[in-house]
């Protein structure tokens, strides 16, 4: 029952759900989700494990005998009585984010059902968002909302509009291979060199919360040549900054040492907190809150220690905050979601629209 439903070359759709009389002028609101999963474990052929009434315990995943442990994914507990929606354990499930493009629908068919008044309400579900690129390709001037949500996050409730500063860092290290016989003062180890270069690096971290990192992500070489992928992640952009430039000052030290040219460094900024953005225009945080108290939904207001589409969005002039799905351990083979966490974020969606509706 849409108009305007477009699907473009490079894979996205969109469509509108025209406002109801009287409604015409008000704001319109958006709502966005990805129909890509991780690459990080198969997506294929997934087949789900369905336990209506769950006792709240360890559950196990058919396929491959794997247990879904409580003591791993304590919120488990928190689950107990619902129906709940689990892998067999040979794929993920694909809640991230098709729950999300679900969720979307649902309302909409709920809202026109009822009659309900709304202004324009967009739809926009996109690809690639898993690999950072999600919205590269993204018409804001087609899309046509003022304001709009991903539903791309987990526990229903969930309202995030803080983001990490990203970015990915490439070196590319050079070595001189000669046989070890007769190297002295002649031979540079590129792969030695890469491990001093990450040893230079403040030590692996481990965080939480607003706490940023360093992750090698990829790392390969030989005497001749290597190289080392990291992501840098901060909320605080000064202190985001300040990690570039602690790279940059390492791959100094190294090509002073073993000579210019030995390291080759590229960072490349993937996304920015969208806080920065967010801030300008406190109604969308406001109204999302107003919707989980109308839907009897806990409103949790968390960080996201991840990337989303809302984050280059709300750069591109669509500001755009992160709502829950109701899933839980996302990109893997112990990713679960349940029956009743999705509902809750439907009726969350709809109170959105509810509140947009009533505001000029």
């Amino acid at each position: 029952g849409l108009k305007n439903v477009i699907l473009t070359d490079h894979c996205y759709v969109y469509g509108l759900l025209p406002a109801t009389a009287g409604c015409e002028g008000h704001k319109a609101v958006g709502f966005i989700s990805h129909m890509d999963t991780a690459p990080d474990y198969s997506g294929k052929d997934v087949k789900p494990q369905i336990i209506p009434d769950y006792d709240g315990g360890d559950v196990r995943l058919n396929g491959t005998g794997a247990m879904l442990k409580v003591s791993d994914f304590p919120t488990l507990k928190d689950l107990k009585g619902r129906t709940l929606i689990t892998t067999d354990g040979t794929t993920l499930l694909g809640a991230d984010d098709k729950a999300g493009v679900a969720e979307i629908v649902t309302a909409l068919e709920e809202i026109i059902s009822s009659g309900m008044p709304h202004g324009d309400i967009w739809v926009g579900f996109t690809p690639d968002e898993e690999i950072g690129t999600g919205a590269s390709h993204f018409d804001v001037k087609r899309f046509g909302a003022t304001y709009a949500y991903t539903l791309d996050g987990d526990t229903e409730g969930e309202i995030q509009f803080e983001t990490f500063n990203a970015a990915q860092a490439k070196l590319t290290f050079h070595g001189t291979n000669v046989h070890p016989g007769s190297a002295k003062n002649i031979m540079v180890n590129a792969a030695l060199v890469a491990m001093e270069y990450d040893s230079l690096l403040p030590a692996a971290e481990r965080t939480e919360d607003y706490e940023g990192f360093y992750h090698l992500t990829h790392m390969e070489g030989s005497v001749s040549d290597a190289s080392l992928t990291y992501i840098l992640r901060d909320h605080d952009a000064h202190v985001f900054d300040n990690r570039q430039k602690t790279m940059r000052q390492a791959a100094k030290f190294i090509n002073e040492r073993y000579g210019a040219g030995t390291v080759e460094l590229d960072i490349r900024v993937q996304y920015r907190n969208m806080a920065e953005v967010i801030e300008k225009c406190p109604i969308i945080v406001e109204n999302a809150k107003k919707a989980c108290k109308a839907a009897g939904v806990e409103e949790l207001i968390l960080p996201v220690r991840g990337g989303t589409d809302g984050s280059t969005l709300s750069f591109m002039g669509l500001p755009c905050p992160n709502l829950g799905t109701g899933g839980h351990a996302y990109h893997g083979p112990y990713e679960h979601i349940t029956l009743e966490g999705m509902d809750q974020s439907i009726q969350v969606i709809r109170e959105l629209i509810r509140i947009f509706g009533e505001q000029e």
